[in-house]
């Protein structure tokens, strides 16, 4: 069972070859199995699985299940779900109960999922690696002295070593699509608003987004049909009504046009994985896609342009945690002072103290002008090269990442050659634009991850194109060898 896609497992749910109860019964137990190493839980839910289960199998019978139901999925541990642990991989909130549940783990339940539990990330969304969790690093499935990607390795992770069929994450600068890459999956980051981020722990507003992890396009659309439209609880969300993604999946991609931004195949790129690209783009080419060198000239200054806002806004929304209202709370603190200043120091974590201090220092006094106002005008120039480059081309394509995954430990204490792992998606949440990271191959028996980058709205498209991809080749149904069956 573990082995199939998701809507293969549908298929087989429907015609009764087994019930959802067995389904979850068998990824439960490779959690169990596999998990004790791999850590890419934090918190299994089974009892409330299996009852979510039962009621899937009824609904299977009686007639009112949805495509999805009864599919097993997990949800980043930056997702409030009711009554159940929601940490963000901290120590801030080790304690924390989340008292409801976001918008999309409410639509996945409406929808028949089960869940299965919540996966590892790192520290509030915050690293490329999951090394920065509270709980420990999670390891990668293909090779467990590297890294998964992060900061929703733990959902990359659990996907890629079919501990679970489906899983949540979420992208601030691509911490859905780099551990994607990473792990030899599909993340799919969707346009700003196009998925509701009720319930969803910030970490940069105006960046995070919400987003599928899954083995192949077909799957990712119906995952986003059930996340995607309109909400009211999120004044970010868009009213503009979803499309049924799965509608246009199989459509002909002859005359596409591709471009293919200089800036993102020049120094810095690892051959191998510019190999693999160059035969990707060779496989569209056969479907009737033709492609043209386009230019995005600011692109290169995303990463210090994210490195100013995301830790601006991340030291405003982490200004909650004060351990006074919830969270965690120092032992006898003598005064109020003490408090706030010890219940922060003992609950966050490095690298998120280094964020909240670089972002305060840019919110002070005579700073914000020199530096984030400043960057939110190349945000916009960002933006720009973007559209200009959207009047010639359907889609964009190139690397996810620019390098393969890297050990662990390799980068923990040069924080700067970490953040460069981004160069290629961080352009992507700067302009609020949709992208999704495919498997293309491996080098040195690691998985390659291509982005796709579409304008605004334009997820039906990019998918259609994955999914003509992955017709045409395997590199999605790959499976590390050391998750057999169990």
């Amino acid at each position: 069972m573990h082995r199939k896609s998701i809507t293969e497992i549908a298929e087989d749910l429907r015609a009764k070859r087994y019930s959802s109860v067995e389904l979850t019964q068998t990824f439960l137990t490779r959690i169990n199995q596999f998990d004790r190493k791999l850590n890419s839980f934090i918190t299994v839910t089974e009892e409330a699985a299996l009852k979510a289960a039962l009621n899937a199998d009824k609904r299977l019978a009686d007639g009112t299940a949805t495509p999805l139901t009864g599919i097993p999925i997990a949800h980043k541990d930056s997702f409030c779900t009711e009554g159940v642990k929601t940490s963000c991989a901290s120590k801030m909130l080790d304690n924390f109960i989340a008292p409801y549940s976001a918008t999309i783990v409410e639509r996945a339940a409406d929808a028949g999922m089960v869940l299965l539990g919540k996966t590892n990330l790192d520290e509030f969304a915050m690293g490329t690696s999951n090394e920065t969790s509270f709980y420990g690093p999670t390891l990668n499935p293909w090779d467990c002295k590297l890294v998964p990607g992060g900061s929703s390795g733990g959902s990359t992770a659990a996907v890629a070593a079919r501990l679970v069929p489906a899983a949540t994450g979420s992208d601030t600068g691509g911490s859905i699509r780099q551990p994607a890459a990473f792990c030899g999956v599909m993340g799919l980051k969707p346009t700003y608003g196009r998925v509701s981020r009720h319930g969803m722990i910030a970490f940069t507003s105006s960046f995070d987004q919400a987003g599928p992890i899954c083995h192949s396009a077909a799957d990712m659309a119906l995952l986003l049909n059930v996340m995607a439209g309109f909400d009211p609880k999120d004044s970010s969300s868009v009213t503009t009504a979803a499309p049924d993604y799965s509608a246009t999946l199989n459509e002909s991609i002859k005359g596409l046009k591709i471009g293919l931004p200089a800036e993102f195949f020049g120094a810095g790129l690892d051959s191998g994985i510019a190999v693999k690209i160059e035969a990707a783009i060779c496989e569209l080419k056969k479907l009737g896609a033709t492609v043209q060198e386009i230019e995005l000239p600011r692109s290169q200054l995303a990463i210090p342009t994210y490195y100013i806002i995301a830790p601006a806004e991340c030291a405003s929304n982490l200004a909650r945690f004060d351990g006074i209202r919830f969270g965690h709370r120092c032992s006898n603190p003598v005064n109020i002072d003490d408090l706030y200043a010890r219940s922060r120091a003992e609950g966050f974590g490095s690298e998120v103290k280094r964020r909240i201090m670089i972002g305060t220092y840019i919110l002070s006094k005579g700073y914000i002008d020199e530096y984030y106002l400043k960057a939110q005008k190349v945000r916009q120039l960002i933006r720009q090269d973007f559209q200009a480059a959207f009047e010639k081309v359907d889609i964009i394509l190139g690397p996810t990442t620019p390098t393969p995954p890297f050990a662990l430990g390799g980068k923990v204490h040069d924080p700067i050659s970490m953040y460069l792992n981004d160069i290629y998606t961080s352009p992507v949440n700067l302009a609020g634009l949709p992208a999704l990271s495919m498997p293309a191959g491996f080098t040195e028996g690691l998985p390659v991850g291509m982005q796709l980058i579409g304008n605004y709205f334009a997820e039906a498209k990019l998918l259609n194109v994955a999914h003509r991809y992955q017709q045409v080749t395997d590199w999605h149904r790959q499976v590390p060898k050391i998750y057999p069956a169990a």
